[in-house]
């Protein structure tokens, strides 16, 4: 079932005008909490689902239940499974496809997208294979077309739910990143501008796979002491990284960077926390993967992460436990030794 989905002519609006009409590829949870959170700040929301059924589902009964069962939603969204439709008006797109899919989904974008609209990507990881983040990727595909990216510490129910949040929007262009605030930012929704895109993509990527080795840990029942020294170095694991792509140190110290970290590496609401303590338990990965729908983004990011980290000369120790735990090279218990037994040296090494 196709769906109307539509934002009247596109007009090229000077930069100090606000966004109105905002389209948001992607259909899951955290496509459709950006889409009601776009909503309740006043702009014209349309939604791009794969799913015929999750487009019908939010459009006429309000709601998504097959990946956010139980949230109301706003009745002035609308969605569609019809990409060119979805597109049609836009003056922005929230991009917020699964990281590996990016490419594929804004191939298919790419002949409707609008005039002079920017993009917002809001996937999380590096792509398998060439080692690029999100923004490279885009550009590959889309090079004309401005870009920002949306990223911080973010449960998909509780933004939905309109509690407090905080994330950061960054671009290479200030005044893009303003407007996207001014268009985003609710009272609940607090978006912060920021001028280091790269850095706000390190932190979201990298942080998945140390939040599959803190669910390992608590499985395994460690205990407090060694989550909280995981935390710490796998911090330093992402600042090391950043570096070497030219990220800002205080940028990983931020909201995209330690703040989503300590969020997605301590409760069991994260997909990729719940998916490291199962396995720390002792289940098994194939058994975990073909149960799930959502994404656990940290599980293909690992391998990206860890050959990204080889290609720049980097040691990155704690996401190279866990790529070769997924790969099956090391078991649990594995996994762990080659931490516990890393050379002793300085802190700041």
């Amino acid at each position: 079932m196709v769906l109307e989905c539509r934002g009247g002519m596109r007009h090229n609006r000077p930069m100090s005008e606000p966004l109105s009409t905002l389209a948001v590829i992607g259909g899951g949870a955290w496509g459709t909490a950006l889409a009601q959170t776009a909503s309740r700040a006043g702009r014209s929301v349309c939604l791009w689902a794969r799913e015929p059924e999750v487009a019908e589902a939010i459009t006429t009964r309000h709601e998504n239940p097959d990946f956010l069962p139980g949230v109301p939603l706003e009745p002035a969204i609308r969605a569609t499974s019809d990409l060119a439709q979805a597109l049609e008006g836009a003056e922005a797109v929230l991009v917020v496809c699964p990281a590996q899919a990016l490419r594929p989904v804004l191939a298919a974008a790419a002949p409707h997208w609008p005039s002079g609209a920017p993009m917002v990507l809001c996937a999380k990881g590096v792509e398998l294979g060439s080692g690029l983040l999100m923004t490279e990727v885009a550009h590959e595909v889309l090079p004309t077309v401005a870009q920002a990216v949306l990223s911080g510490p973010t449960f998909a129910k509780e933004v939905a739910l309109g509690r407090p949040t905080a994330v950061t929007i960054a671009a290479a262009d200030p005044a893009l990143a303003e407007r996207l605030v001014s268009a985003l930012g609710t009272r609940t929704f607090r978006p912060y501008a920021a001028n280091d895109p790269v850095g706000a993509e390190v932190g979201g990527a990298v942080k998945n796979v140390l939040a599959i080795a803190c669910g390992v840990v608590e499985g395994l029942g460690l205990g407090d002491n060694a989550r909280a020294a995981l935390l710490t170095r796998g911090l330093a694991e992402i600042i090391r990284l950043g570096r070497a792509l030219g990220a800002r140190p205080e940028t990983l110290s931020g909201l995209s960077g330690l703040g989503d970290l300590i969020l997605t590496a301590t409760s069991a609401q994260s997909r990729n926390f719940s998916l490291g303590f199962a396995l720390g338990e002792g289940q098994s990965l194939e058994s975990l993967l073909s149960g799930r729908r959502t994404v656990a983004e940290g599980v293909p990011s690992a391998k990206a992460v860890v050959a990204l980290a080889e290609r720049h000369g980097i040691e990155m120790p704690i996401c190279a436990a866990i790529n070769n735990l997924l790969a099956g090279a090391h078991d649990v218990a594995g996994a762990m030794e080659a931490l516990l037994s890393r050379p002793l040296r300085a802190e700041t090494d």
